[in-house]
Parts: C-alpha cells; structure tokens; sequence
C-alpha cells in the first residue's frame, strides 16, 4: 500500500478501464494475486464483480442512454497502483435503485432546484447489501474508505450535480459515512437465515404448527397441474434456458417498472463469465417452461433476484422464489436467503425483517436540513416496524408446539 497522503482519486468511465483481477481483489477485500479469489471460491457478493458490472455495461443495461453514465471512483497510489474502487454513477433519474428519493426531488424541484443528475454508488438494479468502499484490508483501510466518502463529496461539487446516494451499503460503511457528516437512512428487506438445518423438513419444524401446515399445503398445490421444478447452474445453463428465462423477466419487468431494465445481452453475458455464480430455478409443464427465478450464489448466502412466469398457477411464485431457494441454501450450506426488496409476505414463510442502509449527501444546505429531519423520524419507524414483525415471526416460541 502507498503512502496515504499521497494517494490521488480519479473518475473512470467504465469497469473496462480496469483490470479484472485488480477490481475483484478490491470487491473480496483483499490483494491483487491473492489467495482469496480463485476459480473454486464463491464470491462474497458476486454483483461486485468486475464480471457483473461489464456485463451490464457493456450490454448497454446500465449506460448513459439508460440514465446510468458509468463514474467509477478509483484510489490510486503515486506509482499508479489501484488500492481502492467504489462503483458510482451519474444518474438522470431514480428508477432501479430501491430506496426512493423520488419526493426529494419533486420537492426540490418545485423549489427551483435541479435535482437530477445526481451521483449513485451502487449496483445497478441490485437491491443486495454489499460493501460500496472496496478498499483490501489493510491498517489504513477505514482511511482510504473515508477518502473514497470525501471524494464523491468532492466530484459532486466538481460535477456540479446536487447529491451523492449510497445504496445498500453495510452497516460499518453507514456508520464510518455518518461520522463524516453523510445522512443516513435505513430500511428493511426479508431474509432466511440457516440455522443449521439438515433438510427443509427440518426448516419447517422450527416453525409453529399453523406455519408448518400452512406451508406444506402451499408446496404441494404449487406443483398440481404436471408441474416439475428444475434447478440449472454452472456448465448446464444453455442460451434456451436464458430465452425461456427472459420471457419471464420481460413479462415481470413491463408490469411493475414499464419497461426491463436488463436486455438480453446481459443474460448471455453473465451466462458465460459467471455460470458457477448463477441458478435458474425453472417450472417445467409439459415439456416447455412456464415461470423461473433468478438466483446469484455468494460464498455464504443465496440472492433471489428475478422472477416471472406465462402461466399462472397457485403459490407458484413462493415455491420458486422462497421454497426452492431455502431448499438450495440447506444442501450447499449457505447462511441466508436474500430473496429481493420488500414484501411482507415473506414473513410467514420464514423470511424475518432485516434493516437495510444507505447515506445521502446534499450540496444544498435547505435540502439537507429537510431531508435529516425526515430520515429521522423515518429510521424510527423503521426500527418499530422491524420490532413488530419480529413479533410476528413464524417461528416457535419457547415451549410452543
């Protein structure tokens, strides 16, 4: 590592510029050419990899034409060595982010601010917790990462656009971001935790009676009708997979968002550099596939990304999105089910409430202040909200049957 004091930062147009094994090391945390990273190990967060981001680059999915202009902010020592990268962009709209601020600028805006572009770190599309400081460990690691924090501050004033949103970063960096003056935001998502289970059933016996029952029934209504589930990954996953796959994307996305945000190209692309990273859960009937879910495989955890279907057919969408995934996670030994933004459903199916962060910088005092006093009382009810469904967990009560 170079000396801090002199280490510079630097805007790049694109992962491309970057070489692969350099940014990776960054996202695991670790050196360049370093054990942490091979072609056997799972990847803490795979939508960091320098894989996932050129694919939705290089796609166009996430491009200035789709209001995603790639501004990556690299941490590079005198000698021209990379020791640190945090994924931003310049974004002309708030689509595809999950944490809304679509108020902020209305009001902003009917105050004679211009709110847009403002600068995202994030993954495009991705509402999945993972590090935004991808800084290797290191003594001088929480300073370099309150370097990247100051310099986005800095590319805002240089770029003259009106804020920086940090998305669905971790706890530490929230915290590290809040001592610096960053405002800070929490939400909250549904995830199953593996407690050790040895099968689904035994998933399910840790469950109340109702719960247990109700989901039992559940499962086995979702594959009335002929139906067979179908797990695909790693050197099985062909471009019919991905067709039959998009059709479901295309169908889900144009019903809640208006359009996809992900085109074609970007499915084949992950499909070819990150196939082990990947599982598609697909319904078979009849010889053809009528509904599927995207998953993303991390060292510890499942990612429930994307799901749709042509056809419609009872408890279908739980058995593919939230059984399916449990089932997987127990016979690969994984921590937690991440199974996407919101939904309360969830809850009854095992998925408990889990906060979620980000932090949000405002060159415009006004804005700022009004702002700090919504987040405030919005991180309360967050936090009341999180312990009341907590209440209301599925699972059994100490001596209950």
């Amino acid at each position: 590592m170079g000396d801090i004091e002199n280490i510079v930062v630097r805007a790049i147009a694109g992962v491309a510029e970057i070489d692969p094994e350099t940014w990776d090391a960054c996202a695991e945390g670790t050196s360049p050419g370093a054990a942490g990273i091979t072609s056997s190990a799972r990847r803490r967060n795979p939508f960091l990899a320098h894989a996932f981001l050129h694919a939705l680059e290089e796609s166009g999915s996430a491009c200035a034409e789709t209001g995603w202009l790639p501004r990556h902010l690299v941490l590079e020592s005198p000698d021209g060595e990379i020791e640190g990268v945090m994924p931003c962009y310049l974004k002309a709209h708030s689509m595809g982010e999950y944490v809304f601020d679509h108020g902020w600028a209305d009001a902003y805006e009917r105050a004679g601010g211009a709110y847009y572009p403002k600068l995202q770190a994030s993954v495009p599309f991705t509402p999945v917790t993972g590090p935004r400081l991808l800084v290797p460990e290191g003594p001088d690691r929480t300073e370099r990462q309150s370097l990247l924090l100051r310099a986005a501050a800095g590319f805002a004033e240089q770029l003259d656009v009106s804020s920086v949103h940090i998305t669905f970063l971790t706890k530490d960096e929230w915290e590290l971001a809040g001592e610096i003056g960053f405002l800070q935001r929490t939400d909250q998502q549904f995830h199953w935790r593996n407690e050790g289970y040895e099968s689904f059933d035994d998933f399910l016996g840790a469950l109340s009676s109702r719960k247990r029952k109700a989901i039992r029934k559940e499962r086995r209504q979702a594959v009335e009708n002929g139906i067979e589930i179908e797990w695909v990954t790693g050197a099985d996953l062909t471009e019919a997979h991905w067709d039959a796959f998009y059709e479901f994307y295309q169908d889900t996305g144009a019903r809640k968002w208006g359009r996809p945000y992900l085109n074609r190209s970007f499915f084949s692309m992950i499909g070819e550099t990150m196939a082990d990273d990947l599982l598609l859960v697909l319904a078979n009937r009849d010889g053809r596939y009528v509904a599927g879910a995207l998953n993303v495989i991390g060292a510890d955890a499942l990612f429930g990304r994307y799901w749709g279907c042509t056809e419609h057919h009872p408890y279908l969408h739980f058995e593919i999105c939230y059984y399916q995934a449990i089932d997987f996670a127990i016979a690969q030994g994984l921590k937690t089910v991440e199974a996407g933004a919101q939904g309360e459903h969830k809850l009854a199916r095992g998925y408990l409430p889990t906060e979620t962060y980000s932090v949000h910088y405002c060159r415009d005092a006004g804005l700022a202040q009004a702002i700090a006093g919504f987040l405030k009382r919005e991180r309360e009810a967050i936090a009341h909200e999180i312990a009341f469904l907590s209440e209301e967990s599925p699972y059994k009560k100490d001596g209950s049957a």
